[in-house]
């Protein structure tokens, strides 16, 4: 079976209406994508939560409608620009979409990662690239945490060069459990992991067994609050979360750090770490132990009046 895809180039306020008249004309499916994408030109869309872009489109936005081959692709743009009251039927192109082995297809997109000196994260079809390397097999799925995006890269980075064999570790925020295993491989223990969504804790668990580190045990919070870990002070606190929900935990996450233990926390980016450091200064001085295209690792340590040396 083979499909026609529809491309529309727009302005953004009518990105969003063509899309969904595009849907109901009967597209199968619509994206939205930047039209200037590999130009100067381009622009990234970035935002937390409370913070997001009104419209998930771009100044110069290209709206891509997936068809059956053989429905009438004019009929259906035309309907779409008369049902949102454009003055005119937008000029549109179409192109052939071949049948593919989607799954193939998709997991020849993801590679091995390799992160810090000795780590590699490794797709389950893929062999590592270096057996005698930290190996941990992690497929993309629903639980944030391939170590992909930088924030998570800086936190592997952390814990690859402060091993900490026998000392407790907490991941907070911890999605796929990607860092609490490294620091479990590391030779960590006891590790805690714990998520607000309960499909992260499912998916962290099963990642765990299936890197061979079963004994960490994770938690939504409510669990955690009833848990052997309760009253418990970690002697190495992980937060990759956002620099707002990091703010508001700041008297929680750093009441979670033993005497003279680290607290690191990512998911900042550059120009947030002076106000995400303030948070935490009536607890622990934090300040930024490594930066990655644009993000940063802060670190502090419980006890310490000064800020540890950045990498």
């Amino acid at each position: 079976m083979s499909w026609t895809e529809i491309v529309i180039e727009v302005a953004l306020d009518h990105a969003e209406a063509l899309s969904d008249a595009l849907m109901e004309a009967g597209a199968l499916s619509v994206s939205v994508e930047d039209a200037d994408e590999g130009t100067d030109a381009e622009k990234p869309l970035f935002g937390e939560p409370g913070m997001e872009p009104k419209e998930a489109a771009w100044e110069h936005s290209r709206v891509v409608a997936l068809t059956d081959v053989d429905a009438d692709q004019a009929a259906i743009v035309a309907a779409a620009a008369e049902a949102i009251h454009l003055p005119e039927v937008p000029k549109f192109t179409t192109r052939k979409v071949a049948d593919e082995d989607w799954v193939r297809l998709t997991q020849s997109q993801f590679e091995p990662i390799h992160i810090g000196k000795n780590i590699w994260v490794v797709p389950s079809w893929h062999e590592a690239p270096d057996a005698s390397a930290l190996v941990l097999e992690l497929d993309p799925g629903l639980a944030f945490g391939t170590g992909s995006h930088p924030t998570t890269r800086l936190c592997m980075e952390w814990l690859e060069a402060h091993p900490a064999p026998g000392k407790s570790v907490l991941d907070y925020g911890c999605g796929s459990g990607i860092l609490a295993m490294v620091a479990r491989k590391l030779g960590a223990a006891p590790v805690a992991g714990v998520d607000i969504d309960p499909q992260a804790i499912e998916s962290a668990r099963d990642n765990a067994e299936r890197n061979a580190v079963a004994d960490i045990e994770y938690f939504v919070p409510e669990d955690f609050a009833q848990s052997a870990f309760a009253e418990q002070r970690f002697d190495i606190v992980v937060a990759n979360i956002l620099s707002s929900p990091l703010k508001l935990m700041a008297p929680m996450l750093s009441g979670r750090v033993a005497d003279g233990g680290s607290l690191i926390l990512s998911g900042v980016l550059a120009r947030q770490a002076e106000e995400v450091a303030a948070a935490y200064a009536p607890f622990i001085k934090m300040g930024v132990w490594a930066e990655h295209d644009g993000w940063v690792a802060l670190h502090g340590r419980l006890g310490s009046d000064t800020v540890p040396p950045a990498r």
